[in-house]
C-alpha cells in the first residue's frame, strides 16, 4: 500500500478514536443530567462510530498501516 494512504488511515483511525471519546463524555453527561433522550441518541452515534473504527482497523491491519 502507498506510503501516505497507510499513513491517512492511521490518522483517521486516531480521530475516530477521540471522536468515539468525546461523544461518549458528551452523553455520559446527558445521561447523568436526566437527558436520557438525547444521551440514548448519542449512544447510537458511539456505537456506529465504534463500528466504523472496528472496521477502519481490519482494513489498516489487512495493509500494514497499522
Amino acid at each position: 500500500m502507498d506510503p501516505a494512504a497507510a499513513a491517512e488511515l492511521s490518522s483517521l483511525a486516531t480521530a475516530l478514536d477521540e471522536l468515539t471519546t468525546r461523544v461518549t463524555g458528551i452523553a455520559e453527561g446527558l445521561q447523568r443530567a436526566r437527558r436520557d433522550d438525547l444521551a440514548s441518541d448519542l449512544f447510537a452515534v458511539e456505537g456506529l462510530l465504534d463500528t466504523a473504527r472496528r472496521r477502519l482497523g481490519k482494513v489498516a491491519d489487512a495493509t500494514g498501516a497499522a
